[in-house]
């Protein structure tokens, strides 16, 4: 099993993709690779999700992952265990990854222990580099496109990661930095069903 720990920032971007683009290029990034997500997150049956928030009910999915990246694929079960502070910014988080075989079958054996998938998401993502910094652009259809930048070993906080985004000159959303792409889709959902 492979423990990721590295935290994260997850910016809105408030300008068309073409725009986007145009503006990461004129700051000197260029495109590294794409890659493909189908995420579906599974839950406990027995969870009360008319009294639980998006992010508790978060706190408790195991996430069946699917990655394209080149015509290669990997398929793991990920666990993801976040940190907040009062305001919701990501203190921390680690990522406990486990890769697996078939993913249709360890559905099959999530649903017959107990969990019921809750949501699919699916993105396309454009990493693009400039000297030693990598930028995660991110493409929901129905959602706002996101900029995801993680920590390692050049930046090591998340100060580090705000004051770097800032200087770039890109149409983004400044302030909030902790956009919670699975929370912002569950919320959508919780809204628009009564029941699960």
């Amino acid at each position: 099993m492979a423990i990721k720990e590295a935290n994260e920032i997850t910016v809105k971007v408030l300008c068309s993709n073409e725009e986007l683009i145009e503006q990461l290029i004129k700051n000197g990034f260029k495109e590294k690779t794409r890659f493909s997500m189908d995420d579906s997150y599974f839950i406990p049956d027995n969870l009360e999700l008319n009294i639980l928030s998006a992010r508790e009910i978060l706190s408790k999915a195991i996430i069946i992952r699917y990655i394209e990246e080149k015509g290669i694929n990997k398929q793991m079960i990920t666990f993801k265990k976040k940190e907040f502070n009062e305001n919701g910014d990501i203190l921390s988080q680690q990522a406990f990854n486990c890769i697996i075989k078939d993913n249709e079958e360890a559905k099959i054996l999530f649903s017959q222990i107990g969990y019921k998938e809750i949501m699919n998401i699916k993105e396309q993502d454009i990493v693009y580099y400039k000297d030693s910094i990598e930028l995660a652009v991110k493409y929901m259809k129905g959602y706002p496109t996101l900029i995801e930048f993680e920590t390692d070993e050049h930046f090591q906080t998340v100060e580090d990661l705000i004051y770097t985004m800032d200087s770039f000159n890109l149409d983004i959303e400044k302030g909030n930095y902790f956009v919670k792409k699975a929370e912002m889709v569950l919320n959508q959902i919780l809204k628009e069903s009564v029941v699960l």
